[in-house]
């Protein structure tokens, strides 16, 4: 199985949901897609954080959309299902919740809600086939690009080179906001550094100015773009990234490993 990407280094405490992230790590825990900021879609309040929501309550919202996309006999069982996949998600517990989430699936299916989350509690408990089927299914119902970096990581589990490439030049000309900008660089940036292309690496994942107050999604990038340079031997620079990290995040998780390896 291929190595996870380092889209959740600095991240050890619980997963916020669907986006950005404090997510995961496509061996164990951390954050994953689900914490990202919304996505920029018709819900951009409410997509992307689903899984933010307390164990035990379920937005209206949710309700709404099975209420619309299930079949009348379905719904109470569907909604039931779902509940309870929320709930596990929400306390880690990926693999159960992704046991209620295919129920819920199945009584279901046209309910982007349960595809995406079901997705990534997939994602989180290592399952990259369905982890990758449902979020382009979720991508297909809501035209929602905000797990694109998900699908990535997944693709570069699974060794589908052709898939991680296609994947990226699909994005490279859609309206992404800024943070699954930094995680899918953060994911095709580590991809690259595994196939030993360095410099094409660096391209991509450069952070250009550090800024003063950078986000949980620079911070990442910032990560890799250290690595990135000290392969492709640049020291000075990967020291500079790995001092700016420290400045604002002093346990972020993998620093204190790569800055043993500087000469």
């Amino acid at each position: 199985m291929a190595r996870p990407s380092d889209r959740n280094r600095g991240q050890s405490d619980r997963s916020r949901g669907p986006g950005g992230d404090r997510n995961r790590r496509p061996a164990g825990k951390g954050r994953g897609p689900a914490g990202r900021p919304a996505p920029s879609s018709d819900r951009p309040v409410r997509r992307g954080k689903i899984t933010q929501v307390p164990s035990g309550q379920m937005p209206k919202w949710v309700r709404e959309e099975i209420l619309r996309s299930t079949a009348k006999e379905k719904r109470e069982p569907a909604l039931i299902h779902l509940s309870k996949g929320m709930e596990a998600f929400a306390d880690e517990r990926y693999r159960a919740a992704a046991v209620e989430l295919r129920k819920a699936k199945e009584l279901s299916p046209r309910a982007a809600t349960v595809r995406e989350l079901l997705g990534l509690a997939a994602y989180r408990s290592g399952q990259w086939e369905e982890a990758l089927r449902e979020l382009r299914t979720f991508r297909r119902i809501t035209g929602d690009l905000t797990h694109t970096p998900v699908e990535l990581d997944c693709l570069r589990a699974l060794g589908k080179d052709q898939g991680v490439e296609t994947t990226w030049k699909m994005i490279q000309g859609a309206d992404l906001r800024s943070e699954t900008q930094h995680e899918a660089r953060v994911v095709y940036a580590s991809y690259l550094l595994d196939q030993g292309r360095a410099r094409d690496a660096w391209a991509v994942i450069r952070p250009g100015r550090l800024v003063s107050s950078p986000s949980e999604g620079e911070l990442r990038r910032w990560f890799v773009a250290a690595r990135v340079a000290l392969a492709a031997g640049d020291p000075e620079a990967a020291r500079k990234l790995l001092d700016a990290i420290d400045k604002h995040e002093v346990d972020f998780e993998g620093v204190d490993e790569l800055r043993a390896q500087l000469p």
